[in-house]
């Protein structure tokens, strides 16, 4: 589940999806039980929506049109 951060200070605009992104992989079974690394078990398709998000969030740091709609994200 997101999370939202009111205490930290701003870093950039996708901050929030990559610590999220990452929390979800240290968290999945993948790593804890099989002991493969965060990277393998993002290939293997675990947490595919945060990573979906931060593609896409990543994507609308590149997008002129971005400039009136905002970034996506949070």
């Amino acid at each position: 589940m997101p999370r939202y951060y009111e205490d930290k200070p701003e870093g950039g605009a996708c901050t929030g999806v990559k610590e999220d992104l990452g929390a979800c992989l240290l968290q999945s079974d993948c790593v804890l039980q099989e002991g493969k690394s965060p990277r393998q078990c993002l290939k293997e398709g675990y947490c595919k929506a945060l990573k979906y998000s931060f593609f896409e969030c990543k994507r609308s740091m590149l997008d002129a049109r971005s400039r009136f709609r905002g970034r996506k994200g949070y």
